[in-house]
């Protein structure tokens, strides 16, 4: 076997986001093959063999990657509409629109959204897509195929619908699936395309929509298909008050107790939102660890509420970051949601203790790799983990003049990212991808946003 290839990173700030937050104003990492084998303060050990680059990163912070914990990518060619609605309204408008997708327009949201993510430093991604019009092509494998082109690493939720206008949902009945149907589309795509070693670039969960758009037994039945398969669960929850309003009158309780008693609570579940947590809810996931993707650009831009945060983290609930669809947050940047989460939180009760620039930089990290379950492989710079990085320029104008690191990136304006790893591999250059050609992707995207525009007008 050929030795392995080494890469050393030296003169930079670094935040690990380990256990004990450690720190070091002028460290090292080094990384071999596809994992970190040491990080530290000044420079790499001598003697190390096989060294194919040694990168100077004055002026740099290194972060562990970015995760995303709750997307759909499918709105990157959807973005810009329905811009004054609330969650109930934006969907009714535009599930019209979302209901006509087809392979071609998968694929190049997927890249859209993905290269947007990758070049503001995220390494891992998510996509929750669960709109399956029929005879649409094979959505699955056009956004895995996506990522694996992108070089990110990627879980794929699978969602589902199959409660459709006719029977009080709001999507479509073309667009929507039937339970059976929906389990084996579900069954299938894990058994394809889920891998469980430790560097996998690829994983599955299994993802009914939300409590408003599925069937309880398709709840029910998908908790225990996760179950049976070894994957994880996510859904949508307590987004809205109109959701918690929807749940009791539809089921005689509460979102949490409705997925307690359809098999929703556990280490191996994690909701988006949850904004409209009581006290007692936030016991049970705390509880159960079941995890939560905040999404503050989102739920701002949908009026949704500000989710208790604090809260939850004081509670012991594990929380990661999330973009959330592009038609309701246009940027697709996960990066400036360490800045929102920590803004829009201090507008709630906890006021200027709600978070710190620490707290929001390990909820984009180590809290979205607890969320994905992969907090043993990423979300800190530690040896033996996998070589997921980002380096952040922070010595331009827009934050030379911050003298801590941390502040400057999560407190100042969305830094530049020199250099992005993944796996070992670098996925960003300077600022631009080096995996895919981003003006082809920018061109692909509006190409198909207009044809989907076209087709949906002809309704």
């Amino acid at each position: 076997m050929a030795a392995v290839q080494r890469i050393v990173v030296e003169n930079a700030a670094i935040a690990t986001v380990d256990a004990e937050d450690t720190e070091h104003a002028d460290g090292h990492v080094v990384l071999a093959g596809n994992r970190i084998e040491s990080v530290g303060a000044g420079r790499a050990p001598e003697g190390l063999q096989n060294v194919v680059r040694r990168i100077d990163a004055t002026g740099h912070l290194v972060t562990p990657g970015l995760v995303n914990t709750h997307h759909h990518f499918y709105q990157w060619i959807t973005r810009g509409l329905a811009t004054d609605h609330n969650l109930f309204d934006w969907l009714v408008a535009l599930y019209p629109t979302w209901a006509r997708i087809d392979e071609r327009m998968v694929r190049a949201a997927a890249q859209g959204s993905l290269a947007m993510m990758a070049r503001g430093g995220v390494t891992t991604a998510m996509d929750h897509h669960y709109v399956f019009p029929r005879d649409s092509g094979d959505l699955s494998g056009a956004i895995i195929g996506a990522a694996r082109d992108m070089g990110v690493r990627f879980t794929l939720a699978r969602g589902s619908m199959d409660r459709s206008e006719k029977d009080g949902g709001l999507p479509p009945d073309f667009a929507v699936e039937t339970l059976d149907g929906a389990l084996a589309a579900t069954e299938e795509t894990v058994v394809q395309h889920h891998d469980a070693s430790f560097d996998a670039m690829t994983q599955v969960a299994v993802a009914p929509c939300s409590p408003f758009s599925v069937s309880t037994e398709l709840m029910s039945q998908g908790a225990e298909l996760a179950r049976r398969l070894g994957v994880r669960l996510h859904t949508h929850g307590s987004e809205t008050v109109e959701e918690e309003k929807f749940c009791h009158e539809l089921f005689g309780m509460g979102p949490t107790d409705y997925f307690e008693s359809t098999g929703w609570l556990g280490e191996d579940v994690w909701m988006a939102h949850c904004v409209h947590m009581n006290d007692s809810d936030i016991d049970a996931f705390a509880r159960t660890r079941t995890g939560v993707a905040h999404c503050p650009s989102s739920n701002a831009r949908l009026a949704a509420g500000i989710a208790r945060v604090p809260d939850m983290l004081a509670a012991g609930v594990p929380v990661g970051l999330g973009v959330d669809g592009t038609a309701s947050n246009e940027s697709g940047e996960l990066h400036t949601e360490l800045r929102n989460a920590l803004l829009i939180n201090r507008l709630g009760a906890h006021r200027e203790a709600a978070l710190n620039a620490r707290q929001a930089l390990r909820l984009g990290t180590f809290g979205g790799a607890q969320v994905l379950g992969r907090a043993a492989q990423i979300g800190s710079l530690e040896p033996g983990k996998l070589a997921d990085l980002v380096l952040w320029k922070l010595d331009t104008l827009a934050h030379a003049s911050i003298a801590d690191p941390v502040t400057a990136l999560v407190f100042g304006a969305a830094a530049p990212v020199t250099a992005s790893f993944v796996n070992g591999r670098q996925i960003v250059e300077n600022g631009r991808l080096s995996t895919v050609d981003e003006d082809a992707v920018a061109r692909s995207t509006r190409e198909e946003a207009r044809r989907l525009a076209r087709i949906a007008a002809q309704g």
